[in-house]
C-alpha cells in the first residue's frame, strides 16, 4: 500500500514477488565515480477497483459469494530507465499526470517499485512535501527529531543541528508551541530547515521554490545554491521552464509515464515546449 495517501480508498500499489526494491547506500559518494543513482526498468502498477465497496464486511462478501470484483491497471510510470552522475542537476518535465511526482518519492523510498531496480548512492534530503512527517499534537521542537529520524538523520547529529534549524526557520520563539497552531508556512519553513540542515548527496526537489515570504525563499534559494557549487546532486521537478534551464545540465521529459525524451535541457525543454503549444489541453494529462 502507498504510504503517499493519494490515491484514494479505491486504489492501491501493486508489489510483484521477486523483483528488486529501492536500494539506498547512505556512505557519501563525494570521491566515487559511480553514479549517485540509478534506475533500471522501474514501473509502478496500481490497481483502481471499477466497483467501490463501503466496508470490510461488503468487501468479504462479494468475495465470498465469487462474486467479481472488476478493476482496472493502471501504470503512473513504466519502464524508466536513467543514471544521474555526482554533482549533477537533472531536471524532470512534463504534463500534469506524467508521473514527476511518483518518481520522486520512488526515488525517496516512500513508494516501491512494482518492477526494477532502483539505487541511491549517498544521503537523501527529500524536499517532495514538506512536513508529510509531522505530528500536528507536538511541538516544534518535539517534531525537529521525529521528521529527522524519518529522514534518516541520527538523533546525535539532530542535537548538535538543533539551534541552527530553529535559527534557519526563523522559529525561535515558536519553537515549544504545537505544530497544530503553527502557519503553513511555518511548517513549511522547519520542515525545510530539518530536510537541508545535512548536506546531502542527493536533493530531490518539488516545486518548492514558494516556501515563506520573499525573505525566507532568498535564504532558500542560497542554499540551493550552496549546494551546488559544494556538487551536491540534484533532481528539480517544475512546471517553471526558466528555472529549469537555469538550474539544470540535463532534463527529462515524462508523458503517461514514460520516457519521451532525456538530453542537454535546452533541447529536451525546446521539444517540450513545442508539444505543449501543439497538444489540446484535454490532452496534455492523463485521463
Amino acid at each position: 500500500m502507498s504510504r503517499s495517501g493519494k490515491l484514494g480508498q479505491a486504489s492501491r500499489l501493486l508489489h510483484l514477488p521477486g523483483v528488486d526494491q529501492v536500494t539506498h547506500d547512505h556512505a557519501s559518494t563525494r570521491s566515487s565515480d559511480r553514479p549517485v543513482l540509478e534506475i533500471r526498468d522501474l514501473s509502478i502498477r496500481l490497481l483502481l477497483h471499477r466497483e467501490r465497496t463501503t466496508s470490510i464486511r461488503e468487501y468479504a462478501i462479494r468475495v465470498l459469494k465469487r462474486r467479481r470484483v472488476e478493476r482496472d491497471q493502471f501504470w503512473p510510470l513504466r519502464e524508466v530507465s536513467f543514471e544521474v552522475n555526482r554533482g549533477e542537476r537533472l531536471g524532470i518535465i512534463g504534463p500534469n499526470g506524467a508521473g514527476k511526482s511518483t518518481l520522486l518519492k520512488v526515488i525517496a523510498g516512500i513508494i516501491p517499485p512494482s518492477v526494477g531496480r532502483v539505487v541511491v548512492r549517498g544521503r537523501i534530503a527529500p524536499l517532495i512535501e514538506l512536513g508529510a512527517g509531522f505530528d500536528p499534537y507536538l511541538t516544534g521542537r518535539e517534531n525537529v527529531f521525529l521528521y529527522g529520524s524519518l529522514l534518516g538523520f541520527p538523533q546525535k547529529e539532530l542535537e548538535r543541528r538543533f539551534d541552527r534549524i530553529v535559527t534557519f526557520a526563523e522559529l525561535e520563539e515558536f519553537i515549544d508551541v504545537p505544530l497544530m497552531n503553527y502557519s503553513v508556512g511555518m511548517s513549511a519553513r522547519l520542515g525545510f530547515a530539518i530536510a537541508t540542515t545535512v548536506e546531502p548527496d542527493l536533493l530531490l526537489l518539488d516545486e518548492l521554490f514558494s516556501v515563506g515570504d520573499a525573505g525566507f525563499q532568498k535564504k532558500c534559494e542560497q542554499r540551493m545554491e550552496s549546494f551546488k557549487v559544494k556538487g551536491v546532486t540534484i533532481l528539480l521537478v517544475s512546471h517553471d521552464m526558466n528555472l529549469i534551464r537555469q538550474t539544470c545540465s540535463r532534463t527529462v521529459f515524462l508523458q503517461h509515464g514514460r520516457i519521451v525524451a532525456i538530453g542537454p535541457t535546452d533541447e529536451v525543454v525546446a521539444g517540450y515546449e513545442r508539444f505543449s503549444a501543439s497538444s489540446p489541453p484535454g490532452q496534455r494529462t492523463r485521463p
